[in-house]
């Protein structure tokens, strides 16, 4: 009987001990606190929070940032800065941020502001504050890094971990040669929103087109925000024998662009930037309508591949979480900054916002969707190969599965037109 009480009390007391070793594993210092300022209305906002929060729920359990002798909690602080909504003003975007720094303590920046002008904007007051960001969604403009390159004192503590609008529309067009060179396609219509980015990337896509020596634009039609009827564009593309419809839209309407399509039964392939028609649960929204569209997710594993070691577990693990696949551009890119910071930190021994810019410029990891090294101009080093940059992703819908089938690197499947197209 004895025994028996003295056998309990020894378990009682590992237990304790055990327990008291876990607790102290999983963050005992002062918590690492991230401000996310996203517009949470939307996918590139929302997936982005829950990108973020995955990976600080993933390395908060396996014991947090560990420099100074201590273990630390990374805090996410979310602020929803309405950037991507018509009209808000992009002083909603700094007083978000300012509200994030003063209010909410944060001692780095996470994620947006999404939108480009905003993002730009919010620069100057990172260096007000001196606080170290990593831009993960939205913010397509290539004028980010330019002005980081061109007053590195001042912008140092900006990056950026995910693709512009040079690299997206040098993919496309590496897309566009692979339709010519394998199927024989050569004449591309163009159908965009009334919205800056994306006139301006429809003209930039016309260029390169042009470039190419192989493709002929055969025109381009501008549709405001909102629209529901796209049938004046699909006969105009019609009658000029469109085999590529080009759309660059980020609207929900896409959808019913893309309805129509289908049962006007087009003998074009469409093919762009569609936020809407990222996401896993596209082809139940369109009842399959979506099928043959190839869109661009921007960042590997945004859609499930093969491409690094890293990128099915990210997939896996989203899905665990989340209930669903990996939503679409923003999300890997949100993950994988907190990684980056993380490891930076460690690095640095210290939050010093100096010593934690140096540690990420010359961080060398690989992540979920390639190598993650930064450029002087603190631009994220892109490549078709993961083994030497971070690698894009574009797919294409098919039966009922997103498939990617760029770059080679983690391919899950081909391109496949239209049945009625042969």
């Amino acid at each position: 009987m004895r025994f028996g009480r003295s056998f309990t009390w020894l378990l009682v007391a590992l237990l304790v001990v055990c327990t008291t070793s876990i607790a102290g594993a999983t963050a005992s210092g002062k918590p690492i606190v991230l401000g996310c300022p996203l517009s949470t209305a939307f996918l590139y906002g929302w997936d982005a929070e829950r990108g973020i929060k995955l990976a600080v729920d993933e390395i908060n359990q396996a014991g947090g940032v560990t420099f100074d002798g201590a273990s630390h909690p990374f805090k996410v602080e979310v602020i929803d800065t309405r950037s991507l909504e018509p009209g808000v003003p992009v002083s909603e975007a700094l007083l978000g941020v300012e509200k994030l720094i003063l209010e909410k303590k944060a001692d780095f920046i996470v994620g947006g502001p999404v939108r480009s002008e905003a993002a730009m904007a919010v620069m100057d007051l990172l260096n007000k504050y001196q606080k170290v960001s990593i831009v993960t969604t939205g913010v397509l403009s290539p004028g980010y890094h330019k002005r980081i390159a061109a007053n590195y004192d001042k912008f140092k503590y900006c990056f950026r971990n995910s693709s512009e609008i040079i690299t997206i529309g040098k993919d496309m067009i590496k897309v566009f040669n692979q339709l010519n060179s394998e199927h024989g396609l050569k004449k591309a219509f163009i159908m965009v929103q009334d919205v800056a980015h994306a006139r301006k990337a429809g003209g930039f896509i016309a260029k390169l087109l042009k470039g190419t020596g192989k493709w002929e634009v055969l025109g381009q039609e501008i549709y405001p925000t909102g629209s529901t009827d796209f049938s004046m564009g699909l006969l105009k593309a019609r009658r000029l024998k469109a085999e590529v419809l080009f759309i660059w839209m980020d609207m929900p309407e896409s959808a019913i662009l893309l309805k129509q399509w289908k049962n006007m039964k087009m003998n074009c392939v469409p093919m762009g930037f569609m936020s809407a028609a990222e996401q896993p649960n596209f082809w139940d929204a369109t009842k399959g309508n979506c099928e043959y569209t190839i869109v661009d997710a921007v960042n590997g594993g945004n859609v499930p591949s093969t491409m690094t070691p890293w990128t099915m577990k990210f997939v896996d693990a989203y899905k665990k979480k989340w209930g669903l696949e990996p939503e679409g551009y923003g999300t890997s890119s949100s993950y994988m900054a907190v990684y980056q910071l993380k490891e930076a930190i460690e690095a640095a021994g210290t939050l010093n916002p100096d010593a934690v810019i140096k540690a990420l410029e010359a961080q060398d990891l690989m992540g979920v969707y390639g190598r993650m090294k930064f450029a002087k101009n603190h631009q994220i080093i892109p490549s078709d190969d993961p083994e030497k940059g971070a690698a894009g992703c574009m797919f294409q819908w098919q039966d009922g599965k997103r498939v990617q089938f760029f770059p080679k690197a983690g391919a899950t499947g081909s391109i496949i037109l239209p049945p009625w197209m042969k």
